[in-house]
Protein backbone atom coordinates (compact mmCIF):
# COMPACT_ATOMS: atom_id res chain seq x y z
CA UNK A 1 0.00 0.00 0.00
CA UNK A 2 1.01 3.60 -0.49
CA UNK A 3 1.74 5.71 2.55
CA UNK A 4 -1.82 5.94 3.82
CA UNK A 5 -0.88 8.17 6.75
CA UNK A 6 0.25 11.03 4.53
CA UNK A 7 -3.01 10.79 2.60
CA UNK A 8 -5.09 10.81 5.78
CA UNK A 9 -3.25 13.76 7.33
CA UNK A 10 -3.54 15.81 4.12
CA UNK A 11 -7.28 15.16 4.04
CA UNK A 12 -7.61 15.89 7.77
CA UNK A 13 -6.24 19.41 7.29
CA UNK A 14 -8.80 20.03 4.54
CA UNK A 15 -11.56 18.55 6.69
CA UNK A 16 -10.72 20.73 9.71
CA UNK A 17 -10.67 23.84 7.52
CA UNK A 18 -14.21 23.00 6.32
CA UNK A 19 -15.34 22.36 9.89
CA UNK A 20 -14.04 25.78 10.92
CA UNK A 21 -16.12 27.37 8.19
CA UNK A 22 -19.24 25.55 9.41
CA UNK A 23 -18.56 26.29 13.10
CA UNK A 24 -16.09 29.16 13.58
CA UNK A 25 -13.41 28.57 16.24
CA UNK A 26 -14.65 31.52 18.29
CA UNK A 27 -18.07 29.90 18.60
CA UNK A 28 -16.69 26.45 19.43
CA UNK A 29 -14.21 27.80 21.97
CA UNK A 30 -16.93 29.81 23.67
CA UNK A 31 -19.12 26.73 23.97
CA UNK A 32 -16.25 24.75 25.50
CA UNK A 33 -15.52 27.55 27.97
CA UNK A 34 -19.14 27.38 29.09
CA UNK A 35 -18.95 23.58 29.48
CA UNK A 36 -15.80 23.86 31.57
CA UNK A 37 -17.38 26.49 33.81
CA UNK A 38 -20.23 24.08 34.45
CA UNK A 39 -17.74 21.60 35.92
CA UNK A 40 -18.75 18.62 33.80
CA UNK A 41 -17.34 15.43 35.34
CA UNK A 42 -13.99 14.17 34.00
CA UNK A 43 -13.20 10.46 33.82
CA UNK A 44 -9.48 9.70 34.05
CA UNK A 45 -8.32 7.15 31.52
CA UNK A 46 -4.93 6.93 33.20
CA UNK A 47 -6.49 6.07 36.55
CA UNK A 48 -8.96 3.62 35.01
CA UNK A 49 -6.20 1.67 33.26
CA UNK A 50 -3.92 1.69 36.29
CA UNK A 51 -6.69 0.27 38.47
CA UNK A 52 -7.98 -2.31 35.99
CA UNK A 53 -7.13 -6.01 36.01
CA UNK A 54 -7.62 -6.25 32.24
CA UNK A 55 -6.63 -2.74 31.07
CA UNK A 56 -8.69 -3.22 27.93
CA UNK A 57 -9.58 -0.12 25.93
CA UNK A 58 -12.46 -1.44 23.82
CA UNK A 59 -12.70 0.40 20.53
CA UNK A 60 -15.80 1.25 18.51
CA UNK A 61 -14.32 0.86 15.03
CA UNK A 62 -16.63 0.34 12.08
CA UNK A 63 -14.17 0.52 9.20
CA UNK A 64 -10.48 0.19 8.31
CA UNK A 65 -8.67 1.83 5.37
CA UNK A 66 -6.94 -1.45 4.58
CA UNK A 67 -9.84 -3.89 5.13
CA UNK A 68 -12.95 -1.88 4.40
CA UNK A 69 -16.09 -2.15 6.48
CA UNK A 70 -15.82 -4.24 9.63
CA UNK A 71 -19.29 -3.52 11.04
CA UNK A 72 -21.06 -0.91 8.96
CA UNK A 73 -24.25 -1.39 10.96
CA UNK A 74 -22.47 -0.86 14.30
CA UNK A 75 -24.46 1.50 16.51
CA UNK A 76 -22.85 4.07 18.84
CA UNK A 77 -25.90 3.92 21.11
CA UNK A 78 -25.42 0.18 21.65
CA UNK A 79 -21.85 -1.10 21.36
CA UNK A 80 -19.87 1.37 23.54
CA UNK A 81 -22.35 1.07 26.42
CA UNK A 82 -22.32 -2.73 26.10
CA UNK A 83 -18.52 -2.66 26.18
CA UNK A 84 -18.63 -0.66 29.41
CA UNK A 85 -21.18 -3.04 30.92
CA UNK A 86 -18.99 -6.02 30.07
CA UNK A 87 -15.78 -4.90 31.70
CA UNK A 88 -13.96 -2.47 29.42
CA UNK A 89 -11.62 -0.26 31.45
CA UNK A 90 -11.98 2.52 28.89
CA UNK A 91 -13.53 3.15 25.49
CA UNK A 92 -12.00 4.36 22.25
CA UNK A 93 -14.34 5.85 19.66
CA UNK A 94 -13.08 6.54 16.16
CA UNK A 95 -14.33 9.87 14.86
CA UNK A 96 -12.72 9.93 11.40
CA UNK A 97 -15.51 9.48 8.85
CA UNK A 98 -13.79 9.13 5.48
CA UNK A 99 -11.34 6.35 6.36
CA UNK A 100 -12.82 4.73 9.48
CA UNK A 101 -16.58 5.27 9.20
CA UNK A 102 -16.71 7.26 12.43
CA UNK A 103 -18.33 10.51 13.47
CA UNK A 104 -17.70 13.01 16.23
CA UNK A 105 -21.34 12.65 17.23
CA UNK A 106 -20.67 9.02 18.20
CA UNK A 107 -18.97 10.27 21.38
CA UNK A 108 -21.87 12.58 22.16
CA UNK A 109 -24.24 9.64 21.75
CA UNK A 110 -22.23 7.29 23.99
CA UNK A 111 -21.23 9.77 26.70
CA UNK A 112 -24.50 9.87 28.72
CA UNK A 113 -24.67 6.08 28.65
CA UNK A 114 -21.28 5.27 30.21
CA UNK A 115 -19.12 6.20 33.18
CA UNK A 116 -15.98 4.76 31.57
CA UNK A 117 -13.44 7.24 30.15
CA UNK A 118 -13.74 7.87 26.42
CA UNK A 119 -10.78 8.43 24.09
CA UNK A 120 -11.33 10.44 20.92
CA UNK A 121 -9.45 8.38 18.33
CA UNK A 122 -8.59 10.49 15.32
CA UNK A 123 -5.70 12.14 13.52
CA UNK A 124 -5.31 15.37 15.46
CA UNK A 125 -3.42 18.06 13.58
CA UNK A 126 -5.09 21.22 14.93
CA UNK A 127 -6.11 22.46 18.38
CA UNK A 128 -9.62 22.95 17.00
CA UNK A 129 -10.01 19.15 17.19
CA UNK A 130 -9.18 19.24 20.91
CA UNK A 131 -11.98 21.71 21.53
CA UNK A 132 -14.30 19.45 19.53
CA UNK A 133 -13.31 16.53 21.74
CA UNK A 134 -14.06 18.51 24.89
CA UNK A 135 -17.36 19.73 23.50
CA UNK A 136 -18.73 16.24 22.80
CA UNK A 137 -17.60 14.77 26.14
CA UNK A 138 -14.32 12.96 25.46
CA UNK A 139 -11.94 12.48 28.38
CA UNK A 140 -8.75 11.87 26.41
CA UNK A 141 -7.33 12.40 22.93
CA UNK A 142 -4.83 10.53 20.80
CA UNK A 143 -1.80 12.46 19.57
CA UNK A 144 0.25 10.56 17.01
CA UNK A 145 3.98 11.28 16.80
CA UNK A 146 4.07 10.24 13.13
CA UNK A 147 1.58 13.03 12.32
CA UNK A 148 3.25 15.81 14.29
CA UNK A 149 6.63 17.38 14.93
CA UNK A 150 7.79 17.20 18.52
CA UNK A 151 7.05 20.89 19.03
CA UNK A 152 3.57 20.51 17.52
CA UNK A 153 2.81 17.58 19.79
CA UNK A 154 4.12 19.46 22.85
CA UNK A 155 1.83 22.44 22.15
CA UNK A 156 -1.19 20.24 21.46
CA UNK A 157 -0.59 18.27 24.67
CA UNK A 158 -0.39 21.51 26.65
CA UNK A 159 -3.64 22.72 25.14
CA UNK A 160 -5.32 19.37 25.79
CA UNK A 161 -4.36 19.59 29.46
CA UNK A 162 -5.73 23.13 29.65
CA UNK A 163 -9.01 21.67 28.38
CA UNK A 164 -8.86 18.92 31.05
CA UNK A 165 -8.23 16.24 28.44
CA UNK A 166 -5.69 13.49 29.05
CA UNK A 167 -3.25 12.63 26.28
CA UNK A 168 -2.40 9.22 24.89
CA UNK A 169 0.71 9.81 22.80
CA UNK A 170 1.28 7.18 20.14
CA UNK A 171 4.66 6.14 18.78
CA UNK A 172 5.61 3.26 16.53
CA UNK A 173 9.37 2.80 16.52
CA UNK A 174 12.70 3.74 18.02
CA UNK A 175 12.93 6.85 15.87
CA UNK A 176 10.16 8.45 17.94
CA UNK A 177 11.53 7.65 21.40
CA UNK A 178 12.64 11.26 21.90
CA UNK A 179 8.95 12.22 22.11
CA UNK A 180 8.72 10.32 25.39
CA UNK A 181 10.09 13.23 27.42
CA UNK A 182 6.98 15.28 26.62
CA UNK A 183 4.32 15.89 29.27
CA UNK A 184 1.70 13.29 28.34
CA UNK A 185 -0.48 10.99 30.43
CA UNK A 186 0.05 7.71 28.60
CA UNK A 187 2.46 6.41 25.95
CA UNK A 188 1.09 4.03 23.36
CA UNK A 189 2.97 1.73 21.02
CA UNK A 190 1.09 1.12 17.79
CA UNK A 191 1.73 -2.36 16.46
CA UNK A 192 0.25 -1.24 13.15
CA UNK A 193 2.50 0.68 10.78
CA UNK A 194 0.37 3.64 9.73
CA UNK A 195 2.14 3.89 6.41
CA UNK A 196 1.53 0.32 5.28
CA UNK A 197 -1.07 -0.84 7.84
CA UNK A 198 0.97 -4.00 8.45
CA UNK A 199 0.39 -5.18 12.04
CA UNK A 200 2.84 -7.06 14.26
CA UNK A 201 2.34 -7.21 18.03
CA UNK A 202 6.01 -8.05 18.45
CA UNK A 203 6.61 -4.35 17.99
CA UNK A 204 5.34 -3.72 21.54
CA UNK A 205 7.66 -6.36 22.99
CA UNK A 206 10.63 -4.88 21.13
CA UNK A 207 9.82 -1.35 22.32
CA UNK A 208 8.99 -2.26 25.93
CA UNK A 209 12.53 -2.16 27.31
CA UNK A 210 13.19 1.19 25.60
CA UNK A 211 10.19 3.01 27.05
CA UNK A 212 10.10 4.98 30.33
CA UNK A 213 8.66 2.59 32.90
CA UNK A 214 7.33 5.46 34.99
CA UNK A 215 4.84 6.11 32.19
CA UNK A 216 1.60 4.19 31.83
CA UNK A 217 2.20 2.17 28.67
CA UNK A 218 -0.46 1.11 26.18
CA UNK A 219 -0.11 -1.53 23.47
CA UNK A 220 -2.30 -0.79 20.46
CA UNK A 221 -3.61 -3.09 17.71
CA UNK A 222 -3.07 -6.72 16.81
CA UNK A 223 -4.09 -8.17 20.18
CA UNK A 224 -6.55 -11.04 19.92
CA UNK A 225 -5.33 -13.65 22.40
CA UNK A 226 -5.45 -13.44 26.22
CA UNK A 227 -2.02 -15.09 26.36
CA UNK A 228 -0.56 -12.22 24.31
CA UNK A 229 -2.18 -9.65 26.59
CA UNK A 230 -0.77 -11.38 29.67
CA UNK A 231 2.70 -11.40 28.12
CA UNK A 232 2.40 -7.71 27.28
CA UNK A 233 1.41 -6.98 30.88
CA UNK A 234 4.51 -8.85 32.06
CA UNK A 235 6.54 -6.66 29.70
CA UNK A 236 5.25 -3.52 31.41
CA UNK A 237 2.07 -2.52 29.56
CA UNK A 238 -1.07 -1.60 31.50
CA UNK A 239 -3.41 -0.60 28.68
CA UNK A 240 -4.43 -2.65 25.65
CA UNK A 241 -6.34 -1.02 22.81
CA UNK A 242 -8.49 -3.59 21.03
CA UNK A 243 -11.08 -2.86 18.38
CA UNK A 244 -11.02 -4.96 15.27
CA UNK A 245 -10.90 -8.25 17.19
CA UNK A 246 -14.17 -7.49 19.03
CA UNK A 247 -15.94 -5.68 16.20
CA UNK A 248 -15.73 -8.67 13.87
CA UNK A 249 -17.97 -10.71 16.17
CA UNK A 250 -21.77 -10.54 15.84
CA UNK A 251 -21.90 -9.26 19.43
CA UNK A 252 -18.65 -7.38 20.20
CA UNK A 253 -19.47 -6.98 23.90
CA UNK A 254 -20.11 -10.70 24.33
CA UNK A 255 -16.68 -11.43 22.89
CA UNK A 256 -15.16 -8.82 25.24
CA UNK A 257 -16.85 -10.57 28.17
CA UNK A 258 -15.55 -13.98 27.04
CA UNK A 259 -12.06 -12.56 26.49
CA UNK A 260 -11.91 -11.02 29.97
CA UNK A 261 -13.22 -14.18 31.59
CA UNK A 262 -10.52 -16.22 29.86
CA UNK A 263 -7.93 -13.62 30.82
CA UNK A 264 -8.83 -13.38 34.49
CA UNK A 265 -9.06 -17.14 35.06
CA UNK A 266 -5.38 -17.44 34.20
CA UNK A 267 -3.98 -14.27 35.76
Amino acid sequence: MEDVLNEIVAWKRIEVAKQKEALPPRTLYGDVERIMCEGVQHHSMHQALAASDSGIIAEFKRRSPSKGWIKEEGRPDVIPAAYADNGAAALSILTDEKYFGGKLDFIMTARPMVAAPILRKDFVVDEYQLFQARQVGADAVLLIAACLSKDELRLLAQRAHELQLEVLMEIHGEGELDYCDLDVDMVGVNNRNLGTFHTDVQNSFQMAALLPQEQLLVSESGIGDPAILRALRMAGFRGFLMGEHFMRFPDPSAELHRFIQQLTTTL
